[in-house]
């Protein structure tokens, strides 16, 4: 096997050489493709403050091993397996040993808060650090990216149905629900989701939630379900928003009204969080019992808890704001309510260790910066500039979600939002005569009909943030709400191969799920 001279590739490798891939070859053959890191002269930093959108070239230049001293293949016999494996370190051998590798070239990456002309690898679902990989073995695969930005795939925290599903009203039909709507917000670049009820009586509960547990992304399953988020029915009747009054609820009782609700075994088992109104009797005091008998995170909304209630529900561990802005008290200067925690967070640096959703804080002691909050950028839910101005007060924080009901992905019509009737179309009442959804008789909107990357572009627009916080906000921020950061919501080595290519318009062109293709024609071969 002929190999290279290493101190001419470590030369190759300088920040100073701009080639792009360093090749040799095999008696058989055989081709290695080293990646150098291909650096326009236009791209020389990296990102340096969240509002300045830049291509940064990757820095991770590692001095490479020896010359190569076996190449794993298909024909490689079982004896020389075993030898090459022996040597390697334990990164090396899951790699060598493992199934087919897949390297997307020709691209641009959002990795470690920055876009860099870099590759990205994958392999049995993961993203896999290809330096494991000199003279051992070459990717089975190569895809050209043509200059594509290469992005995590999104992840939407509040989904409450699409396509003509509910996942509060489907409850005979659950599974189908479930999997038609996994499937098609998957091909928008969705590949994790929370199936979101809203309130709802307990037999609901009890038929809904365990379909809605968690549930890998696949071809077969479409995007991932990260588990159910239950929005109400532990919520402020005066801010009720589109939920049925009639199965609105307090806890008199603690814990055990929301066992006689839910089934404690189904929070546990199938349950990521859970909205509530820290103001409604005993729902205060049974946040922490929520969070250590269940392992659930806790998001305030549908509230009209005062600046006190909603820091105190903070401290015993409510790290999560529901759709800001929508269904809580509007912001006063004397009492900002809900709102006012985003003015406790004196935190605006992009690495900040955020706490999860799930991790109580010590009580009248939060910390500011783990305050995270959704926000609808639908243009109607909430004002553009209403928008920017919770950007700039923690953009850390900020988690795009749809809240889309039923009708998304389908034309105007009535339609379904738990019990209540909803008419989908223009609506002149509002300004711009926009599309929307509205509760049948009222001027409530019924969530929204919005996709998640059309929330990132409305994003970007609102608030002139750069493409990378745009982009995060919809993945790396809901991963750190749920504490899932390490797999999801980023392409570092480990992490899920959940991967979409975008266009510079930030417009879905590819979309793969645990490291497989989707498309219309695989996930209905797969189903």
């Amino acid at each position: 096997m002929a190999s290279a001279n290493v101190s001419s590739v470590n030369r190759l490798l300088s920040p100073e050489h701009e080639t792009g891939n360093m090749r040799t070859g095999t008696s058989a053959g055989a081709a290695i493709h080293i990646n150098t890191n291909i650096h326009p002269p236009q791209a020389q930093r990296r990102l340096e403050t969240p509002s300045k959108d830049c291509v940064s070239p990757s820095r991770r230049f590692f001095p490479l091993p020896g010359p190569p001293s076996g190449l794993i293949s298909p024909s490689t016999s079982p004896t020389k397996v075993a030898h090459i494996l022996s040597a390697r370190s334990p990164e090396q051998q899951a790699i060598l040993s493992g199934g087919p590798i897949t390297q997307i070239h020709n691209c641009r990456v959002l990795r470690n808060h920055a876009i860099e002309y870099d590759d990205v690898w994958f392999q049995d679902g993961r993203v896999i650090n290809p330096t494991a990989l000199y003279g051992l073995r070459n990717a089975d695969t190569r895809i050209d990216a043509k200059g594509m930005l290469v992005a995590p795939g999104l992840i939407d925290l509040q989904l409450n149905g699409a396509f003509g599903y509910d996942f509060s009203f489907n409850r005979n039909d659950i599974n189908e629900c479930l999997d038609a709507v996994s499937r098609g917000v998957l091909l928008q670049g969705c590949t994790a989701f929370c199936p979101t009820t809203v309130s709802s009586m307990p037999d609901t509960y009890h038929a809904v939630l365990p379909h809605l547990g968690k549930r890998p992304g696949s071809l077969k399953n479409g995007a991932e379900s990260l588990g159910a988020h239950v929005e109400g029915p532990f919520m402020n009747p005066e801010k009720k928003g589109a939920h049925e009054l009639a199965c609105l609820r307090t806890a008199t009782n603690g814990l055990a009204d929301f066992d006689h609700c839910f089934g404690l075994d189904n929070l546990r088992n199938y349950v990521t969080y859970m909205t509530v109104a820290p103001e409604v009797e005993g729902v205060l005091d049974t946040i922490p019992k929520l969070i250590k008998e269940c392992n659930i995170g806790i998001s305030q909304g549908h509230s009209v808890a005062s600046n006190e209630t909603s820091r105190e529900a903070h401290s015993r561990g409510a790290n999560m704001i529901t759709h800001l802005f929508n269904a809580m008290t509007d912001f006063h200067h004397r009492d900002p309510g809900i709102i006012g925690l985003l003015g406790t967070s004196n935190d605006t640096t992009r690495d900040k260790k955020l706490g999860a959703v799930g991790q109580s804080v010590s009580a009248g002691n939060a910390e500011p910066s783990n305050i995270f909050y959704g926000l609808i950028c639908d243009g109607i839910h909430v004002h553009p500039n209403a928008v920017k101005i919770a950007y700039k007060s923690h953009p850390a924080g900020v988690i795009l979600v749809t809240d889309a009901m039923g009708a998304m992905g389908l034309p105007d019509g009535q339609y379904r939002l738990g019990n209540l009737s909803v008419d989908v179309g223009s609506r002149s009442e509002l300004d711009g005569n926009p599309r929307a959804a509205i509760i049948r008789g009222t001027s409530t909107l019924a969530g929204s009909i919005v996709t998640l990357i059309e929330c990132v572009r409305n994003f970007k627009e609102f608030t002139q943030c750069s493409t990378v916080e745009a982009l995060e906000a919809a993945s790396l921020h809901p991963a750190q709400m749920l504490g899932i950061q390490r797999n999801k919501g980023t392409l570092d080595f480990g992490a899920d191969a959940d991967i979409i290519f975008l266009s510079d318009d930030l417009d879905v062109k590819k979309v793969f799920v645990r490291g497989e293709l989707a498309t219309p024609e695989t996930l209905e071969h797969a189903a």
